[in-house]
């Protein structure tokens, strides 16, 4: 079995040495605890794959992020980021799904969704709300995504007034003004670490799923 408390020992060392200096001393570290969780990630893989094949045909790497911070209009972020993620559907594979994992000593999470998209993708979410969004409202009042994710994430740049085009008194204006739609839910390191973790991200996956699909489909105007 791997040990996955090896990912979260490197993480903290990097975020208490988040240098270039130290990250060539500890490349070889590095490297291992990539593949530590890479190992995680084809577990997840076969997993999620038992209810979307489209999972199949992604190669674990291709669900990493980088590990560099983009600094180039934020200088100030650290070098490095103190964490390590997954999207199981591929970064930009927004055909498949939204699901994702992050972990790290400061902050782990699993869930989904779109954040802050650009304002075609936006609209389009917003427009699929307009015409059917008792659906998503029903999605997200399912008692078993409420038991784990509770609802929808609020950010700071909600709308307190109505989009343009949209009436203020429209029926689902809560969920219009929104301008990210995620759900996630906090990890602790011994879910992480813990033997049954890919249980739980399937758990996350199939309570997810509906808002998945009803995000997946907005966006890629699918039937």
């Amino acid at each position: 079995m791997v040990n996955k408390s090896y990912i979260f020992q490197f993480l903290r060392d990097l975020r208490n040495n988040n240098s270039k200096e130290w990250m060539d001393e500890n490349r070889e570290r590095y490297h291992s605890m990539k593949e530590c969780w890479l190992h995680e990630i084809e577990l997840i893989l076969a997993r999620l794959s038992k209810h979307n094949s489209d999972f199949e045909r992604v190669n674990p790497k291709k669900t990493l992020s980088r590990i560099n911070n983009n600094r180039r209009f934020h200088p100030d972020k650290p070098v490095y980021k103190d964490r390590i993620t997954c999207s199981p559907a591929g970064r930009k594979a927004y055909d498949i799904s939204t699901f994702f994992i992050s972990i790290g000593p400061g902050e782990s999470f699993i869930g989904g969704g779109i954040y802050r998209p650009q304002k075609e993708l936006l609209e389009k979410i917003r427009a699929a709300i307009d015409y059917d969004g008792q659906l998503l409202k029903a999605i997200i009042n399912q008692n078993d995504f409420v038991s784990f994710y509770g609802a929808l994430n609020v950010y700071d740049d909600k709308l307190v007034t109505s989009p343009q085009n949209y009436n203020k008194n429209h029926k689902y204006i809560d969920l219009i003004n929104h301008k990210s739609f995620t759900a996630t839910t906090p990890l602790t390191e011994e879910q992480v670490t813990s033997s049954k973790f890919v249980d739980l991200v399937e758990e996350a996956y199939l309570k997810f799923r509906d808002l998945d699909q009803f995000l997946i489909k907005a966006i890629t105007m699918k039937a």
